[in-house]
């Protein structure tokens, strides 16, 4: 009888393998909806809607991309948490939504390390701390001097929990100045405060502030990653001022935990396949986003990693959500 029901056993988990193999053979069947979990027009939308491009023309299928803005990107990312674990339903996560939330919201709804499946990294920018070109600030030394007089300066941001936001925070810590956070709904929003002197300085993607540094608006006084950015490269990396001053934005796509091996791999490809089109490079290269060199096995880890650098950010801050 033993003997038996583990031939019955046996015989359906052949089947299940059978079908299953089946199933992503021919996925997809139909159009795969990829939820960014910020509004219209953002970096992250213009990146999902580039990257959504080349996967569907490797795919056969389309790309919908559908804007799930709020509470720092964690109500587009919850509803792919709680999506079938198909493959029809994915994200493209961000620092913010898979990393920085983890700290920031006491209760978010998911867990970045547990709940999600990710695929592919995209890519990475630094930021840039930008101020008005007429103003008081000439130089990094002049924002830090006047962080330390009885007013202080003020940030603005894209909101909380995002890269700028954090960025700014951890210059108040490694410089022990008076900065004030003045969250916006979004980024145009902050760059205009600036603009009119209402605030102070930003941190904010290149391809954003751009436009104003070539009109002679602004000026980046300074860029978040140690290495720089490829785009504005006569500005100086913090972290020749600040030792180990390295913060990036950065993409992936992922999916709800628990996805079929042979769909993870189809979608791995169709994404590889994005990464190594023409219209994806020029995007980059135009924007200030570049190639990371973190594997798909390696995805995991990098999480985790990442979730305990801007955890402690947080921490040493006591950034809350405002």
């Amino acid at each position: 009888m033993k003997f038996a029901m583990k031939l019955v056993a046996a015989s359906a988990l052949a089947l299940a393998a059978q079908f299953g193999v089946a199933q992503a053979e021919g996925f997809p069947e139909r159009p795969i909806t990829m939820i960014v979990p910020f509004g219209a027009g953002t970096s992250t939308d213009l990146v999902a809607r580039v990257i959504g491009e080349g996967m569907s023309a490797n795919l056969g299928q389309p790309i919908v991309i559908e804007n799930r803005a709020g509470a720092g990107g964690s109500i587009g990312t919850q509803e792919v948490v709680k999506a079938a674990s198909d493959g029809y339903t994915l994200s493209m996560g961000t620092v913010g939504t898979l990393a920085i939330n983890e700290s920031l919201y006491p209760d978010l709804p998911y867990d970045s390390r547990k709940d999600i499946t990710p695929l592919s990294f995209i890519g990475y920018t630094p930021t840039l701390l930008v101020v008005k070109a007429d103003g008081p600030y000439k130089a990094l030394d002049d924002l830090i001097k006047a962080s330390k007089t009885k007013d202080g300066v003020t940030f603005a941001s894209a909101g909380n929990g995002t890269s700028g936001h954090l960025a700014g925070e951890k210059l108040k810590v490694e410089t022990g100045g008076r900065m004030i956070h003045v969250p916006f709904s979004s980024g145009a929003e902050g760059l205009t405060a600036v603009l009119s002197g209402e605030v102070d300085f930003m941190f904010y993607h290149p391809v954003a502030a751009l436009p104003n540094i070539k009109a002679g608006k602004m000026v980046a006084l300074g860029v978040s990653g140690a290495k720089g950015s490829v785009v504005v490269p006569e500005s100086p990396p913090i972290a020749l001022s600040i030792k180990g001053f390295d913060l990036i934005a950065w993409w992936l796509v992922a999916g709800p935990a628990g996805m079929p091996e042979d769909v993870v791999a189809r979608l791995r490809e169709a994404l590889h396949a994005s990464l190594q089109s023409d219209a994806v490079r020029e995007h980059f290269k135009r924007t200030g986003i570049q190639f990371g060199d973190v594997a798909d096995h390696q995805l995991d880890a990098f999480i985790q990693q990442e979730v305990q650098q801007w955890g402690a950010i947080v921490e040493a801050s006591k950034a809350q959500v405002d």
